[in-house]
């Protein structure tokens, strides 16, 4: 351990350097007294009592110029709070008396001392007068040091005068001199105390006004309190405190008298001087108190005692429904009487004390709120959720017009006050706070009602669409709505049109009758009927009107007229709804008509929920500014109900028609054709239509109006009140989730359509396909053109794919053409494979397949039209006389692209009808196998 030496430390630059010399911070040494820094003496010298000062400043010279620094006077001024608060004309006032009161000197100028050692403090007399003599008997000194001078004697306030000097030391040895003058007159008894201060008035003195003298109690508070002037002070303070007591008691009797004359200006003087000496603080808790006389003011207004003849219980008609006009008369009259006195609180309290504020929270809490309250709980006691939250949201509605009225008084001030009378969230801090008892409830209770509503009318709607075995017939439609118009798409704009206007439409909250609150918004999403905007409401044959019509003789009967009578809600078009079927009735009885299918989903429940949820959320909007607990909970409750919406309409609504009507198609059978080979060119009726796929391409249209609904109403009704960005909002994920049910619902739909189609399809072709088409007999003529199979199952594709087009995006439409292209290619190779096909057949065989390629080619999928161009290639096999020619073609695998191997091209050339002539032929072409030469057995 001996061997290793400490580490010196090494320059690694010059101290010269100039990049040291530029990033070395170099900071100027902080000046110190003795141990401690000059700015640690000065927070002292600001704390410590007026009169320690002097001894303070008497321990040496650095000291005394210090304590006879601009700082240390400049923030003793400061907390005098002279040009803060307006006390210039209270010391004016208290220079004039002492100029009066002191005999005749000469006048003497004060020389600064400030280059002295010690200045004011070079005696060791209490120079600064802040008391080091003897007490009397009550405690409090009486030494002329008690009630000293600074050095200069009276004439320091001549000599300051004459220099003009402007010095913030100067400033507070006037206030200190002026304001210590006073000291003697707190030393006098209580009742004497404020006849000391304020002598009575001369000829050569006028009577100084109340506002003066509470100006001269409150300077002389800060005196005593904040800065401790005399040795005295607290004493001081407490006497002082009594004659506050007194004058403020003074001046509440002259409000008093000034009231009772209607004498606002002397009301105002006396506020006024009562506000100047009034500290809030001064009750002992550490509370903030109210102020005594706004206090007393207010609860001597007749409103609070006035006995009223408004009637909570008026707002409820004979039919326990609710009609507001009575609250309306009653909020009238609340109103006129927070005008009235509201607007002299404005003319006559200073605007600080906020007594407009209080006098409406008192009349809130003490009038408004013994009113609301009982008409909530009659509501909520009569077992009526709707009437209870249309009650709530109109009796805040009403309130509100407190906030109004306020901010209307706060306007009238004049002249108008540097202080904000009342401002926005003052006022509306009025309504809130007294409605807070209330919100619990009415929150718990929106949720709460409107899932009910939204069980109630999924549950009427699945008891419509159900197969009830006591159910009657229903009628049939005889055309679907959007697939009989002539443009879906511009049938669908009108649609949204019409409902992006009726979101517009204002909504009633509060109630004057039943009609206006229930009868114009319903009436107006009743005009969403698309077969009204589509002109499919005509009579059919049976003399129903079709479509979504309410009623059966009135085209302006509006949907839920009657809330207490589920089937008022129905539609004549739901009444004919084919019922929906269920997994353990695959094949029901009266399943013999699709021709209702799309009546499985309901434009009319659609937006009968959203009606509900809208209904929800305009009453919620109007507490959507709520601070507080409360206002995080209404918009949780916003979200609550969106969610529910999406949720209740996708899962109970959308998911369950699509799952009836996927049920429903499965369960199809394609009705029975003419297969007589006389009649083949006379197929059955309605051949190529499939029932269930038409009116499944109708659920569709549905379902994407639907969807086209929710996200106008997302845009214009809930944005507002949800964070699009935010993808984990609750609203935002539902929104999404039905939106991903809508298309998975779709979907499957889609695979049972193309099932039921191709079923049709593969029974067109089976039906009208005759054993001899691709075998006619040798006489019959050669029939260039397709066949009637293949026309007709062409025919059948075409319609239905046509009738998708437009209704969905390009994506599913390709991957439904898709899958119907491949299917049909099986469904044609299994005919195929059927048919004894000669070689004149084999012609006919070639035209069908031109004409499947031709109407594949038209769809414009490549790898579809690839694929039926080897399918169509395939159809050479059967017009090659030569077998050898034949089975070169077979072997050459190139000339399908691919698509067929040797082996699968041999099971078509088996359909020949020469197939047993050229076997050997083209066995022996194809494998080089002779049978008889070569599988002989020994």
């Amino acid at each position: 351990m001996d061997k290793f030496k400490a580490l010196e430390p090494v320059k690694l630059h010059h101290e010269s350097s100039s990049g040291l010399q530029r990033f070395t911070p170099r900071s100027s040494p902080t000046p110190r007294i003795g141990n401690l820094p000059s700015s640690l003496h000065l927070a002292i010298l600001q704390f410590i009592p007026v009169p320690d000062v002097p001894a303070y400043a008497r321990t040496n010279r650095a000291l005394a110029r210090l304590a006879a620094s601009e700082e240390l006077w400049e923030h003793h001024y400061a907390l005098l709070g002279i040009d803060r608060y307006g006390f210039g004309p209270v010391l004016d006032e208290l220079e004039n008396r002492a100029q009066k009161e002191v005999s005749e000197q000469p006048p003497t100028l004060t020389v600064d001392v400030a280059d002295d050692d010690f200045g004011d403090f070079a005696s060791g007399s209490d120079t600064f007068g802040l008391g080091f003599g003897g007490s009397t008997k009550s405690g409090l000194s009486t030494s002329p040091a008690e009630v000293g001078n600074f050095s200069g004697g009276s004439t320091v306030m001549q000599g300051t005068n004459v220099l003009g000097a402007t010095s913030f030391r100067s400033l507070y040895i006037r206030a200190h001199k002026l304001l210590r003058n006073l000291a003697p007159a707190l030393l006098e008894p209580p009742h004497q105390i404020l006849s000391s201060l304020f002598p009575p008035p001369t000829a050569s003195a006028p009577s100084l006004t109340l506002l003066h003298r509470s100006k001269t109690l409150r300077l002389l508070h800060r005196f005593h309190s904040l800065l401790a002037p005399l040795r005295s002070s607290p004493s001081l303070l407490s006497a002082l405190r009594a004659a506050s007591d007194r004058f403020d008691a003074t001046l509440l009797s002259a409000f008093d008298v000034a009231d009772g004359r209607a004498d606002e200006a002397g009301m105002r003087e006396a506020a006024e001087a009562s506000w100047e000496i009034w500290d809030p603080h001064e009750i002992g808790s550490g509370a903030v108190a109210e102020w005594e006389m706004g206090r007393v003011w207010g609860e001597k207004r007749e409103i609070f005692y006035v006995t009223s003849s408004h009637k909570p219980l008026d707002n409820f008609t004979a039919r326990g429904t609710l009609n507001f006009d009575p609250m309306d008369a009653f909020m009238g009259f609340v109103l006129d009487a927070l005008r009235e006195h509201g607007s002299r609180a404005v003319r006559v309290f200073p605007p600080a004390a906020g007594v407009l504020v209080s006098f409406a929270d008192r009349i809130a809490t003490e009038v408004v709120s013994e009113y609301v309250t009982p008409l909530l709980t009659h509501a909520r006691s009569l077992a009526n959720g709707a009437l209870f939250l249309k009650a709530t949201a109109a009796c805040f509605r009403e309130t509100w017009r407190i906030v109004d009225t306020l901010l209307e008084l706060a306007s009238q001030r004049n002249p108008p006050s540097a202080e904000e009378e009342v401002s926005k969230a003052q006022a509306e801090d009025v309504v809130y706070r007294m409605f807070e008892p209330n919100m619990d409830e009415y929150l718990d209770e929106e949720i709460d009602s409107l899932k009910q509503t939204f069980e109630q009318t999924c549950r009427d709607w699945e008891k419509k669409t159900s197969l009830h075995p006591d159910a009657p017939s229903l009628p049939t439609a005889e055309q679907p709505t959007f697939l009989a118009s002539s443009s879906p798409a511009h049938l669908k704009s009108n649609v949204l049109s019409t409902f992006t206007n009726l979101l517009l439409i204002p909504v009633s909250i509060v109630p004057r009758t039943v009609e206006t609150v229930s009868g114009a918004a319903v009436h107006g999403i009743a005009m969403l009927d698309p077969r009204r905007w589509g002109g499919a409401g005509q009579e059919n044959g049976t003399g129903m009107k079709e479509g979504y019509t309410k009623g059966t003789d009135s085209a302006n009967v509006v949907l839920w007229e009657d809330e207490d009578h589920p089937d008022a809600t129905s539609e004549q078009g739901d009444d004919t709804a084919t019922p929906a079927t269920t997994s353990s009735s695959p094949q029901p009885q009266r399943l013999h008509s699709y021709d209702n299918l799309q009546l499985l989903l309901s434009l009319d429940v659609t937006l009968e929920l959203i009606h509900a949820a809208r209904e929800s959320l305009k009453r919620l909007e109007i507490f959507a500014h709520y601070p507080g607990t409360y206002g995080v909970r209404v918009r949780e409750t916003i979200e609550e109900v969106a969610g529910d919406l999406l949720g209740v309409l996708g899962e109970r609504h959308v998911r369950s028609g699509f799952e009836a009507a996927i049920t429903q198609m499965r369960a199809y059978q394609p009705p029975a054709l003419s297969d007589s080979a006389s009649d083949t060119e006379k197929p059955a009726p309605a051949s190529t239509s499939v029932a269930p796929l038409v009116q499944f391409f109708e659920l569709v249209h549905i379902g994407d109006m639907i969807q086209s609904i929710v996200q106008v109403y997302f845009n214009k009704e809930l944005a507002p009140h949800v964070d699009l960005t935010d993808f984990l909002n609750p609203v935002v994920r539902e929104k999404k989730r039905f939106e991903n049910l809508l298309d998975d619902s779709v979907a499957k739909g889609l695979n049972a359509g193309i099932e039921v189609l191709m079923n049709q399809v593969d029974h067109i072709i089976t039906a009208l396909t005759p054993p001899r088409t691709y075998y006619p007999p040798e006489e019959a003529p050669l029939l260039l053109g397709p066949s009637k199979g293949c026309t007709e199952a062409i025919k059948c594709l075409d319609e239905h794919i046509r009738l998708l087009q437009g209704n969905v995006n390009r994506e599913v439409l390709e991957v439904f053409e898709g899958e119907v292209g491949v299917r049909l290619i099986g469904i044609l190779q299994k005919q195929i494979k059927r048919q004894i096909i000669s070689l004149n057949g084999g012609f006919q065989v070639i035209a069908d397949l031109n004409a499947y390629h031709t109407f594949i080619s038209s769809l414009k999928i490549p790898s579809l039209t690839s694929d039926f161009a080897n399918l169509k290639m395939l159809g050479h096999v059967f017009i090659v006389e030569d077998a050898k020619d034949l089975a070169q073609i077979v072997r050459d695998v190139t000339r399908y692209g691919g698509a067929y191997r040797p082996e699968d091209v041999y099971e078509f050339i088996q359909r020949r009808s020469d197939w047993k002539k050229i076997e050997k032929v083209v066995d022996k072409a194809m494998y080089n196998l002779n049978l008889r030469e070569d599988c002989v057995i020994a």
